[in-house]
């Protein structure tokens, strides 16, 4: 009895350590691209004489933590910055998604400012910056995919 209970404290321990270091993993983890970290959905909208009034853009996070997005975003286009006050929800994801259950969701929501759009058409690097409360800071570039498809929003 005492060699099982030492062998499943052993096991114990282990599934625990694999946890915790998997959780901290996913919510700490690299990208090469803003896409590849979150999920991002960028739309453009157009006035009834086809003139681009405006962008938004919003990307889902989904972390293990409690860590919320703070309401502050920064677009850098060829290095040029334009900070953006941004809408921030976070909960528990929606009841029917099954691929992210145990994780909270973390969405952000802005409104790209007006003067960034010519700015966006002709940049040969688009970059995205987030933050989080407990001091973590998201800054990724688009690929080269995102940004075509961000400029053909534009444009249309």
């Amino acid at each position: 009895m005492k060699h099982f209970l030492t062998i499943f404290g052993i096991i114990l321990i282990m599934t625990g350590i694999f946890g915790l270091s998997y959780t901290w993993h996913i919510d700490h983890r690299t990208a090469e691209s803003l896409s590849a970290y979150c999920r991002i959905d960028f739309q453009s909208s157009f006035t009834e004489g086809g003139k681009l009034e405006g962008a938004i853009l919003t990307l889902w996070d989904y972390r293990y933590d409690s860590s919320q997005l703070e309401p502050k975003a920064i677009l850098y286009t060829d290095g040029d910055a334009w900070e953006m006050v941004a809408t921030v929800k976070h909960g528990p994801p929606p009841e029917d998604d099954i691929e992210h259950q145990f994780q909270n969701e973390n969405k952000l929501f802005v409104e790209l400012p007006r003067s960034s759009l010519p700015a966006i058409r002709n940049a040969d690097e688009v970059r995205f910056r987030f933050y989080y409360d407990n001091g973590q800071v998201i800054d990724l570039p688009l690929n080269p995919p995102d940004l075509e498809y961000w400029k053909k929003q534009l444009l249309q």
